[in-house]
């Protein structure tokens, strides 16, 4: 039966991405593993690998599509021994969708993984179930993969559950809602959802304001979005507060040139290496945060995270944008360890080729605006994060 090809999700933020390049036509024979195309994310470039062997049936969504929701078919692919005529059998046994801004796209699912994503989005009205959960030997329980994993995690009991979904299948809003009932105190009602933030003005109001062919209307890419509408949540969520003073960095300046002074050269005379400013604010910040560890913490609803480590978000500036890779364990690392980890993270996101775990998972962050002349400024927290060092 020909196999459906989503549009995977390869960060928990994303919720449309970019189909940048496909890497195969229709009719190429491919094997598990094989590269067939290029997402674009609020974040990175990445690479999207087949899980089965099979030929490219059909491709429903062209490169170059913005805007393309998690879990949409994007093609089709034809097992062995099938041909066209197989995808016209699919299609019509339910297979074909009303066109959504692409022609030809299916309805039928079946996620794909990848290698460097963790598919955390789910479309489960399409999507068949793809295993099945034993409940005590007395009957069949239907939950998707994302659904199960939540429920162990959480320690939640899926044969109390009732699906939403196809068929009574159990997905990620049905255990999410038990989760909230489950940590909700008595008597305290529903806990209420962070809705997306969204312009207090509709854009036909705004327009109103300026004269039509005096601007120039540049759309926003994924990365642009993501990040108005994470900061918007940030402050919507996290009750911030500013504490700043001025601190002498005479002696660490002192010892940042000493250290690459000592520095060897290569074989084309230039030193092995160049500690920054920045370089030490990271280290300098870890070892803050291991000294008083009440710091290091993540919220929860159940509970207050305290890191064993110090896992430093670090802010990095790229055209239209700006990524937040991780120097994890940063209490741990010497300077030369963490300047050369910044190097390789700063040249891979400015080229758009971090991974997820690339920039998930700080425990904190750091923002430094001090290379422009800012003296003071006030840096907003990157959820689920409780803190940022906002450096002039």
């Amino acid at each position: 039966m020909p196999i459906p090809i989503l549009m995977p999700a390869l960060s928990p933020t994303m919720k449309t991405g970019r189909l940048a390049k496909w890497l195969v036509i229709e009719g190429d024979t491919v094997a598990s593993g094989d590269v067939i195309a290029e997402i674009e994310t609020d974040k990175a470039t990445m690479e999207v690998e087949a899980v089965d062997d099979g030929t490219i049936g059909k491709i429903l969504v062209a490169e170059g599509v913005d805007d393309v929701a998690v879990n949409q078919p994007i093609a089709v692919m034809l097992e062995e021994g099938e041909d066209r005529a197989a995808l016209e059998a699919f299609a019509g046994n339910g297979g074909e969708t009303t066109p959504a801004g692409v022609a030809g796209q299916t309805e039928a699912a079946r996620q794909p993984a990848t290698q460097n994503a963790e598919v955390t989005a789910e479309n489960d009205a399409h999507v068949a179930p793809p295993g099945i959960m034993a409940n005590g030997g007395r009957e069949r329980l239907f939950a998707s993969p994302l659904a199960r994993r939540l429920a162990r995690q959480n320690k939640i009991d899926l044969s109390r559950i009732k699906g939403s979904g196809p068929h009574d299948r159990i997905v990620k809003r049905d255990v999410e809602a038990a989760i909230g009932q489950a940590i909700a105190p008595v008597g305290s009602g529903a806990e209420p959802t962070v809705s997306s933030p969204s312009a207090a003005m509709p854009d036909a109001e705004i327009l109103k304001f300026y004269e039509e062919g005096s601007y120039d209307m540049e759309p926003h890419d994924s990365m642009r979005k993501i990040i108005a509408e994470r900061l918007c949540v940030a402050k919507q969520t996290i009750p911030h507060f500013y504490l700043t003073l001025d601190c002498a960095l005479d002696t660490l300046l002192s010892l940042r040139a000493r250290l690459n002074a000592e520095a060897p050269q290569d074989a084309e005379g230039k030193p092995e290496w160049k500690i920054s400013v920045n370089d030490c604010i990271i280290k300098a910040l870890g070892m803050a945060l291991k000294h008083v560890p009440d710091v290091n913490v993540t919220w929860t609803r159940q509970g207050m995270l305290k890191h064993r480590h110090c896992d430093v978000g670090v802010a990095v500036a790229i055209e239209g944008g700006l990524v937040t890779p991780v120097v994890r364990k940063v209490d741990m690392k010497g300077l030369l360890a963490i300047s050369r980890e910044m190097k390789d993270f700063t040249a891979r996101a400015r080229a758009r080729r971090l991974l997820p775990h690339d920039y998930q998972g700080a425990t904190t962050a750091v923002s430094n605006l001090g290379m422009f002349g800012i003296r003071e400024f006030s840096a907003i927290i990157n959820p689920p994060q409780a803190t940022i060092l906002a450096v002039g």
